[in-house]
């Protein structure tokens, strides 16, 4: 038996909660795919000029790679607005896109070369600003080598508005020393760890990658199987994204980054970004041309390089970093990222999924969340592990706090009592798109041949690949948002946009004349 704090034991809808707490809710998306040429490769050509400039543009920009797309949101008042705006994105994507190619629907890439080189970084142009961006991801590249790095996810972010934290810190009375800003610290804090002591089921029910195509493991050592003569896999897996084939690191494992109160969390990254790291440091920092090739060689390069299931989120200013604005202003969002795209979506995301993690999101925040401490961390990564490749084997256990339990049973214990949460949240938005996405994962959980994960399998082998699967779907999703078309003003309002991110991103490299290499000295 272990000592862990039991979470989760009962819950209850706090007796002062209705529909009203939830007005000032706000979600966004954050979208990556890869363009690929019409054969399917990778595509080579640089950001599509039409789209604007990817260091300033709000919408459209690029993560890893010059061919990663990332589309993101504005933060909207429901689902299906975000939802909206997304598909907005991808139509102006496929209008700006050379002829023939294609946003790949999969979070694995495939026909990828076996050169890394032949993966281009993403170039953000002659500003210091812009030089910086395409170092950091030079140096995930050397660090993890630049296949990783085109696995592509979906984020989901999402926040609640000031009411529901003010009611809910005027019926705590040990709440009334606190600033509003504490409270919700604390109240984010506590949503944080149980997403993570749920993150299983987030897995088996959204996970889309339980296969591979062989340009992605060649050259790595792995224990899949073939599913035919160019599709890896493993039978009952749900997300290889999310496992150690995927956007893993086990240099960060030792990280010990806790999520119990602020300070803490951000003293951790910090320490992370100024530690000295040794394997990183063989790598150098320059090549023999004195040309720099990662920021430092430290274990995190920047924030942004910890990878997490989940993040706690500031806008941030001007010149300031994550924790800079965490530390100032406290969480404003959450960022849920354990999310793999979904292939049968033209934007990634079904209405049912995008419903589903609001209404996680709201069971998470309301139910008891006692401090992650290292012990249950290590048995949340061993849950991980056994969703992520067997998720869908019958009978499989996971470790509930301290015991070993049944998958399916303790998926439909969480389900049943997000039902009531599902009910106020169609009372707030109208409908009842909340209660019939939890009904649909209630289905899934008991069904496993019914998530998405076993559909792609058996797409996969019916169709006689993966790549196959995957290039059907792109083609169908081009066609089909190639026939959508946005209303005039909206389209003039994104040309405008596009034509001042380019302007805007002149501007910057105008401005910015000291010599990058003082520039990252002074960085550094």
């Amino acid at each position: 038996m272990s000592n862990f704090a039991s979470s989760f034991v009962n819950f209850d809808i706090p007796n002062w909660f209705d529909s009203q707490h939830l007005t000032g809710m706000l979600r966004g998306i954050e979208k990556e795919g890869l363009r690929v040429r019409p054969d399917g490769f990778l595509a080579q050509t640089p950001h599509p000029a039409k789209l604007g400039s990817k260091l300033t543009h709000p919408f459209i920009t690029t993560d890893y790679s010059e061919s990663l797309l990332e589309l993101i949101t504005e933060p909207k008042a429901s689902p299906k607005e975000t939802l909206n705006m997304l598909r907005q994105l991808h139509v102006l994507v496929y209008q700006g896109m050379p002829e023939g190619e294609l946003m790949w629907p999969l979070s694995m890439p495939c026909m990828l070369s076996s050169k890394d080189e032949d993966i281009p970084l993403a170039d953000y142009g002659s500003s210091n600003t812009g030089k910086l961006k395409t170092l950091y991801r030079s140096g995930l590249g050397i660090r993890y080598g630049r296949r990783m790095q085109t696995i592509a996810g979906l984020h989901y972010n999402l926040s609640f508005g000031d009411t529901l934290f003010e009611t809910w810190q005027a019926q705590t009375p040990t709440a009334q020393e606190q600033t509003l800003t504490e409270f919700k610290n604390e109240k984010y804090l506590g949503l944080i760890r149980n997403f993570k002591r749920l993150t299983s089921i987030v897995l088996y029910l959204l996970g889309a990658s339980p296969s591979v195509c062989p340009c992605f493991v060649a050259g790595r050592e792995h224990d899949l199987e073939l599913l035919n003569d160019s599709t890896y896999y493993k039978p009952t897996a749900t997300s290889l994204r999310m496992g150690k084939l995927g956007y893993t690191n086990s240099v960060q494992e030792q990280l010990d980054i806790r999520y119990n109160y602020l300070p803490e969390y951000v003293a951790g990254l910090r320490r992370a970004i100024q530690t000295p790291h040794e394997s990183f440091a063989k790598l150098g920092l320059e090549d023999e041309d004195g040309n720099p090739i990662q920021i430092n060689n430290h274990i995190l390069q920047i924030e942004n390089e910890y990878y997490s299931p989940i993040r706690p989120k500031q806008i941030a200013m001007s010149g300031e970093t994550p924790t800079e604005a965490l530390e100032r202003r406290g969480i404003a969002y959450v960022e849920f990222r354990a999310i793999d795209l979904d292939p049968y979506s033209d934007v990634g995301i079904r209405l049912s999924s995008a419903c589903f993690l609001e209404v996680m999101a709201l069971y998470c925040l309301f139910s008891d969340s006692p401090d992650l401490l290292p012990e249950e961390e290590e048995a949340l990564a061993i849950n991980l592990e056994r969703v992520v490749n067997e998720g869908r084997r019958e009978g499989l256990h996971i470790i509930n706090n301290g015991q070993e339990q049944s998958l399916e049973g303790w998926m439909l214990m969480h389900l049943e009592r997000m039902q009531p949460l599902a009910a106020l949240l169609d009372a707030h938005y109208g409908g009842n798109d909340y209660r019939a996405a939890v009904a649909l994962m209630q289905g899934k959980a008991g069904h496993s041949e019914s998530t998405i994960s076993a559909q792609v399998n058996s797409d996969s082998k019916r169709l006689g690949s993966l790549w196959q699967l995957g290039f059907t779907l792109a083609q169908q999703h081009r066609e089909s948002l190639l026939q959508q078309t946005l209303s005039p003003n909206t389209q003039a309002k994104y040309e405008v946009l596009a034509e001042k991110s380019i302007l805007q991103q002149a501007e910057i490299e105008k401005s910015e004349t000291e010599d990058f290499m003082d520039f990252l000295q002074q960085y550094r």
